[in-house]
């Protein structure tokens, strides 16, 4: 049985008949509706993210100690320690634990991201200082660079997890604001050292939050 496809030709004003095979007219029929794609599943980049943070995790008080090590008395004072000192640019990644335990996903998730983006914002400044502070020492001069570039990584791993949850990610931020530059020898060793030492909090809550993370969305 064939079923007929009507045009009209407005150029000519005929009415033109096109016959569609049976068959074809079976076919169509039979296809069956097309489907969205399936939702990406958050355990991979979870996982990645997870796998990461812990190596970044066996990395950071080696940068502190050799940032400090660099900066001479106070800093390199045995037992050196300043808890007190604070960036008002950088989130501290201090919180109690039943905050913590009790953030949902995409508060956890905002806040993390939030704050390894000011890291890597932060940590290029701290770059920038010891260049100038200390140019003759490649190694810290290396360890921040991979700091620097870890932290990215994480927060593009971060940006994944957010999307795979439909979460929206936040927008890119300058972090840092005015930057006086005509700030002290001092002044910049203090900010670095907030910087290194809150780059291993964060790292420490990060690896948290995807151990978390990681058992509520298993592969």
């Amino acid at each position: 049985m064939n079923e007929l496809i009507h045009r009209q030709d407005q150029e000519f004003g005929a009415d033109l008949w096109f016959p569609l095979p049976a068959p074809l007219c079976l076919l169509t029929l039979l296809l069956p509706p097309l489907s969205s794609a399936a939702p990406i599943s958050p355990a991979k980049p979870i996982s990645q993210a997870y796998s990461l943070a812990l190596y970044m995790q066996k990395n950071t008080s080696t940068l502190l100690q050799t940032y400090l090590q660099y900066q001479g008395s106070p800093f390199s004072d045995p037992g050196f320690s300043a808890p007190e000192l604070q960036l008002s640019s950088l989130p501290s990644a201090a919180v109690s634990f039943k905050i913590w335990h009790a953030l949902e996903d995409a508060e956890r998730l905002s806040r993390a991201q939030g704050a390894f983006l000011a890291l890597t914002q932060h940590l290029q400044l701290v770059g920038d200082d010891q260049t100038d502070l200390n140019p003759d020492s490649p190694i810290l001069l290396a360890q921040l660079r991979a700091a620097r570039l870890r932290a990215q990584g994480l927060l593009g791993n971060m940006a994944a997890i957010m999307t795979a949850l439909g979460l929206p990610i936040p927008p890119e931020e300058d972090t840092l604001g005015l930057v006086r530059f005509g700030a002290s020898a001092f002044e910049r060793k203090c900010r670095g050292y907030v910087v290194t030492r809150e780059y291993g909090h964060w790292t420490d809550r990060a690896v948290r939050d995807l151990a978390l993370l990681k058992a509520k969305y298993p592969e």
